[in-house]
């Protein structure tokens, strides 16, 4: 079967983003897969989970729609997939990428017959490593971006171009050294100025070893900006003080970046895309000084919008993320969901006046999938939950 790649892939079990404890450390958890049958009713409108600072419930909100009333949400399955890291709109389809160097196209909720395009031969699969973002270029969808750890470990982010039966004709477009195994970064996505975005990690071990954090000549540790309309255009570190943005998401002139942390906290950063902005690792983890004795000055630090600690639902490693805006379930429209590598819950909260708000929990109504390792959206706007086995849909729950 054209997913013999599950069972092997299967046995690396770690987090891709882990928050490491003191080394380089690997997250091993094992996730018990849970149905997601549940349709239980939550209040849309609650506190926001996982922050220090709580919104006064609202009523759920109301549209125009001519749907019956909504109940809830759950979890519908694609197909099943050997880690599938990546789902992105196609023209009239989606691209789904693996972990181990594949691209599949997803057609009216049906994988093809074969990958079109199969790099692993040249893609380091190993932990945090592999083949990790796929872009598509807004204006020529025959242009595809991709993000993955080379055989020497190493950053590759390459362009490939689609024939009319496969990708190929690959392109480098940036290669960057990478100290260590972990903390590799991943996302690759297009922003609102037509510019590739790249997230870079601090260059793993722990305690930001290799002094990168905050440190303005090298893009680790940073949002990068790559301008491919350009020849031979320099990438530029866009902002920084980022441990590792595993993913991020842009929604209109606003970014939102899942940073993973280390000891004790996850986060959700919102901000402008404009350069400099600095979101404080490792003079901060999360809302709090990374190391508390010594203080720290935050006068000239972005902070994080949502904290999750690591004593909330199993949390280890956030996995952001996607702002909703697709068709079918208009009641959520705008709210940013996002989940936790060990946690697997679904949450989401609406960004207005530069606060969270809304904040919903959604968890007992869709389960617990497992680890969830990405989120994504079809050429429909339609949003997908990624777990290390199996594609998952997120469907609406109505009355009637």
């Amino acid at each position: 079967m054209r997913r013999d790649a599950l069972v092997a892939i299967l046995v690396v079990l770690v987090v891709l983003a882990t928050a490491c404890d003191g080394g380089e450390q690997e997250l091993a958890p094992t996730l018990a897969a849970t149905t997601a049958s549940t349709t239980t009713s939550l209040p849309l409108m609650t506190s926001v989970p996982g922050t220090s600072s709580t919104t006064t419930s609202t009523p759920p909100p109301t549209t125009t729609t001519s749907l019956a009333p909504l109940e809830g949400l759950a979890y519908e399955e694609v197909a099943p997939l050997g880690f599938p890291i990546e789902i992105v709109p196609w023209d009239d389809a989606a691209l789904v990428a693996t972990k181990d160097g594949q691209v599949w196209v997803l057609r009216e909720g049906e994988l093809g017959e074969s990958p079109i395009l199969d790099i692993a031969n040249q893609v380091r699969n190993d932990g945090e490593q592999g083949f990790l973002s796929l872009a598509v270029h807004p204006e020529d969808s025959s242009r595809v971006f991709a993000h993955y750890s080379d055989n020497n470990g190493d950053t590759m982010v390459s362009e490939f171009s689609w024939d009319g039966e496969s990708l190929g004709d690959e392109q480098a477009v940036l290669t960057h050294a990478q100290p260590a195994r972990n903390h590799n970064g991943g996302m690759l996505q297009f922003g609102p100025d037509g510019a590739l975005y790249l997230g870079l990690g601090d260059g793993g071990g722990a305690n930001d070893r290799f002094g990168n954090g905050q440190n303005p000549e090298t893009l680790l540790a940073g949002l990068v900006r790559i301008d491919v309309g350009e020849t031979d255009a320099d990438p530029v570190k866009w902002q920084s003080g980022l441990r590792n943005p595993w993913r991020f998401w842009f929604d209109g002139d606003l970014i939102y970046i899942a940073d993973v942390g280390q000891n004790a906290f996850e986060e959700v950063n919102v901000a402008g895309v404009e350069e400099g902005i600095n979101y404080g690792w490792p003079i901060t983890e999360g809302l709090h000084c990374f190391e508390p004795s010594s203080g720290c000055d935050t006068s000239d630090l972005t902070l994080p919008v949502i904290e999750v600690g690591h004593g909330d639902a199993a949390t280890c490693s956030i996995t952001g993320g996607v702002v909703y805006r697709g068709a079918a379930i208009p009641e959520i429209a705008g709210h940013f969901f996002y989940s936790d590598y060990c946690g697997g819950y679904l949450r989401s909260f609406s960004y207005d006046g530069g606060e969270a708000s809304q904040g919903t929990d959604w968890t007992d109504q869709v389960g617990v999938p497992g680890g969830v390792v990405s989120f994504g959206v079809d050429e429909v706007g339609e949003m997908y939950v990624l777990t290390t086995d199996r594609i998952l849909k997120v469907v609406p729950v109505r009355s009637g």
